[in-house]
């Protein structure tokens, strides 16, 4: 039996990566998926093909998680077409590679970009989305954050404060959005994505996690699926959680 028939998800930067993974995996259980993009419109408009194979509505729209502006019209075009959104998955993100050693390399412009689409950028959608599922009486909304919110690793500072933000947020309007909304959020540690072609030591990268992960291998996006629909499926009785995704690494 499909769970999701007749609900509708947003995916923001739906098109690639971990957010396709998911936009699949919620249309596989029967939701309607809006895959929302800022830049990939081939990726976003081939995510989107897949997910109407699977025989449930699906459309892309283009929006800048990081203009509030441009987010409301987004959660507004998705309401005027399908009367409805159920579930949010903020996967939408931003960084630059930059050692964390070298503290002058971040410039102010990537600082702030960085918090500005995963921060910012997660709060408006949230912002916008509760209306409509509050109107429903029912809502799930999953934050993709990451192990670098924990640990203060990975590509950047800005990009492990920024994931703490977020884990932080989580909690915060898992708070203020009970009962008729969960609000969790997932934190991956390496996944096989695109974003590792910004790395310059990617094998050695590798090599570390393999050499601590309890399962002997780096993630896909579809581990973090997994978790993400499982939020959205089954958890009910869950909220303000982080579930690490990292083959068990940072234990």
């Amino acid at each position: 039996m499909k769970t999701l028939t007749g609900k509708f998800a947003l995916v923001t930067g739906g098109g690639t990566g971990m957010g396709r993974a998911i936009a699949l995996s919620l249309a596989r259980q029967g939701a309607g998926v809006i895959v929302n993009y800022s830049k990939s419109a081939a990726e976003a408009a081939h995510t989107c093909e897949d997910v109407a194979a699977l025989g449930v509505p699906a459309m892309t729209v283009q929006a800048d998680v990081s203009n509030d502006g441009q987010v409301a019209a987004m959660i507004a075009h998705v309401e005027e077409k399908f009367g409805r959104l159920d579930i949010l998955i903020n996967n939408a993100g931003f960084t630059r590679f930059v050692d964390n050693a070298d503290l002058y390399s971040l410039d102010q412009q990537d600082w702030e970009r960085t918090f500005h689409v995963n921060v910012n950028g997660t709060f408006y959608c949230c912002r916008a989305a509760a209306p409509l599922m509050k109107k429903n009486g029912w809502g799930r909304i999953v934050n993709i954050a990451s192990v670098a919110g924990f640990n203060g690793r990975g590509s950047s500072i800005a990009y492990a404060a920024s994931k703490a933000a977020v884990i932080s947020l989580t909690k915060s309007l898992a708070q203020v959005l009970a009962p008729e909304i969960t609000v969790n959020a997932v934190a991956p540690g390496l996944i096989e994505t695109r974003w590792l072609d910004g790395v310059a030591r990617v094998d050695q990268l590798r090599k570390s996690f393999l050499a601590n992960s309890l399962l002997g291998r780096a993630g896909t996006p579809e581990d973090v699926a997994e978790v993400a629909t499982s939020l959205v499926m089954n958890m009910n009785f869950v909220t303000g959680q982080t579930i690490v995704v990292d083959a068990g690494r940072m234990m």
